[in-house]
């Protein structure tokens, strides 16, 4: 592209998007792609409005608002601005209804499911939704589906691999795999600091978190994580405390995966985690064992209890669906969907 071409677009772009007002809209009913990108006149594919958004300064806030819809992603798409090295600005997608709001609806929620092929070969092969490749990035009220492509083994939808980078937020998401047809092999991968996750529910996925390198400044509040075949959680070294509280952990065949040979101390707090196959354990060359000796301290934890989610029935999809129902253990914790 020549610099004249560049230049051009680039004041294209920021007529259209000035630096005041970066939120974009997306609308896959009833928008299109060579719209403005405004409440009245959205754009229609999550992939327009993200490459739109990777030609804003970085200095000012981004924000890319969905309405109701399903979203279909046939590639990566690469979350950052044009001032990568510099962009210390939030960047936020998130649904234009979110579930605290008066007026929501499981139907209200934003879904996105990737069927895309491969699209990464970083460590080995495997399909990623969103690439997180700046600091300061929310998810907020979206519903993700697994990789319904056949010829994906391993799909992530959102992955940061930068260790460096800091700031990633997932509030009041779902994360739904179904392995027989639509898995996820890891909800969230993210190497670096500052990743919290609350009100978030984990349904059928692999593993929920998987968080290896770098890590500090992490938390895991008031969500649910239910159903993972390998693990709830796989941690790496870490060199701070964390913060993990009110959650619920249940059928899954490991709670927690560490290091091979090491006893870090972990403090967990006011959780109920019980119905697993197995508590904590660590991964080797023979995959994952149960762990002989643990080092973690526990401050009101709950190991006993049967665990009741909203589930679907004969009249549809309940508004609290695959969260706590009233008689269920960890109902009064107040994990889930709503804050």
């Amino acid at each position: 592209m020549s610099k004249l071409l560049f230049l051009v677009i680039s004041l294209w772009v920021s007529f259209l998007f000035p630096l005041s007002a970066q939120t974009l809209y997306v609308d896959v009913t009833r928008g299109n792609d060579a719209a403005k990108g405004t409440l009245s006149d959205p754009l229609a594919s999550l992939d327009k409005a993200v490459t739109l958004a990777r030609d804003f300064s970085g200095n000012e806030p981004v924000t890319i608002k969905l309405h109701p819809g399903l979203y279909t992603l046939r590639q990566v798409l690469e979350i950052k601005t044009r001032n990568a090295s510099g962009d210390t600005a939030r960047y936020n997608l998130e649904a234009v209804t979110m579930p605290n709001d008066p007026d929501w609806q499981p139907t209200k929620m934003p879904v996105i499911q990737s069927v895309s092929a491969d699209n990464s070969t970083k460590q080995f092969a495997h399909a990623i939704g969103f690439l997180v490749a700046k600091n300061n990035v929310s998810f907020r009220g979206l519903k993700f589906l697994g990789n319904a492509n056949p010829t994906v083994r391993y799909y992530y939808p959102i992955t940061r691999e930068e260790e460096t980078l800091q700031g990633l937020e997932v509030s009041q998401c779902y994360f739904i795999g179904e392995k027989n047809s639509a898995p996820i092999q890891g909800a969230i991968w993210a190497h670096g600091g500052g990743t919290h996750v609350d009100h978030t529910i984990f349904y059928g996925c692999k593993n929920a978190l998987l968080l290896f390198k770098s890590i500090k400044n992490f938390s895991l509040t008031n969500s649910i994580i239910s159903g993972s075949y390998e693990a709830a959680v796989w941690f790496g070294p870490y060199d701070s405390e964390f913060v993990f509280r009110n959650n619920i952990v249940t059928n899954c065949e490991y709670f927690w995966l560490r290091a091979e040979n090491t006893t870090p101390s972990y403090r967990f707090s006011n959780s109920v985690i019980a119905g697993n196959a197995h508590y904590m354990g660590f991964f080797g060359s023979k995959g994952a064992v149960e762990a002989s000796s643990t080092n973690q301290i526990e401050q009101g934890v709950k190991k006993t209890g049967t665990i009741l989610l909203s589930e679907v029935k004969t009249n549809g999809l309940p508004t609290d669906y695959l969260n706590p129902l009233p008689q269920s253990a960890g109902y009064d914790l107040k994990a889930g969907i709503f804050k």
